[in-house]
């Protein structure tokens, strides 16, 4: 992961948030901005001098006051459509994501090492989740170098345990059992270089 992506998922919030700010913004600016004009006193001044000399009726006198409510009904169905949008975005881009994680990381302690994580983004849960593809990979090595040695030690364990029954070695077999030695023995060398790149928690005494 390059050092473009480190901060990309923070960004990603803030501009998931600026969104729902900047929408309700303009809506509170526009809807105080009709509440405090001018032409919106002058038509209910008028109405109501209309209605002193009977030109109109009661309800048209709040006529403007209704055209507002109802201006205003839609700048909250404007603000929840940018909510709306930007859950849904924060569901695909970040949730999901990380359920995904979640469910492969179970997997995973409960001994399931044949799953990946994969996450089509270019962000810190990319990074994340190439980090435990990585963990998985260093787990399913050493418990492979694990098997091979068990294996090895089983078989050595089985010839040692025929020869050792014999009364006589010949040379050939003194030669063989030091062969299958040296191989237990770099069986053991790799898997112990292996698990000395790892550091386990310690207990203070």
């Amino acid at each position: 992961m390059g050092s473009k992506s480190k901060y990309s998922l923070q960004r990603t919030m803030i501009i998931y948030f600026l969104l729902i700010g900047f929408a309700s913004l303009l809506v509170g600016v526009e809807f105080l901005a009709d509440t405090n004009s001018p032409e919106l006193k002058e038509k209910l001044v008028s109405n109501f001098n209309k209605y002193s000399q009977n030109q109109i009726e009661i309800s048209e006198v709040f006529a403007p006051i209704e055209e507002l409510r109802n201006k205003g009904f839609l700048m909250v169905g404007i603000i929840m459509f940018v909510m709306i949008i930007v859950l849904t975005m924060f569901i695909k881009n970040i949730t999901e994501p990380l359920q995904h994680m979640i469910e492969i990381s179970k997997s995973i302690s409960k001994g399931d090492l044949s799953h990946t994580i994969t996450i089509d983004a270019n962000n810190e849960l990319a990074e994340l989740g190439s980090v435990i593809n990585e963990m998985t990979s260093n787990l399913q090595e050493i418990i492979l170098h694990s098997k091979n040695m068990c294996l090895s030690g089983k078989e050595f364990v089985s010839k040692t345990s025929f020869i050792q029954n014999r009364q006589h070695l010949d040379a050939g077999e003194i030669v063989r059992l030091g062969y299958d030695i040296d191989d237990l023995k770099r069986e053991v060398d790799m898997l112990s270089e292996l698990i000395e790149f790892f550091s386990f928690y310690t207990v203070e005494k």
